[in-house]
């Protein structure tokens, strides 16, 4: 089954060319993603994140393994992100 991406579809009706660039990727292959036709990446997802400021995050782009991938956020609910990081920096 496929699964839409809401916070990523609704950021990206507005996301200037400059935000959708610093996910490292195309306006196409987001909206892909955000239809559930194709998987975000651990990397582009966190740049999703940063880009979106938190309207599409990690958790949300890869709800089956993001807490292996990002155990830090365990019991997190608002990561800090650093654009370009595949992992979130805590205070």
């Amino acid at each position: 089954m496929k699964t839409r991406h809401e916070g990523l579809l609704r950021w990206l009706r507005d996301a200037t060319d400059e935000q959708v660039s610093s996910t490292g990727t195309t306006r196409a292959y987001l909206k892909q993603i955000g239809y559930g036709h194709k998987p975000a990446s651990p990397e582009i997802a966190v740049r999703v994140e940063a880009a979106s400021e938190g309207a599409a995050t990690r958790k949300s782009l890869r709800p089956d393994d993001w807490h292996v991938l990002w155990p830090e956020l365990l019991g997190s609910d608002t990561p800090k992100v650093t654009p370009g990081r595949a992992t979130a920096t805590t205070p």
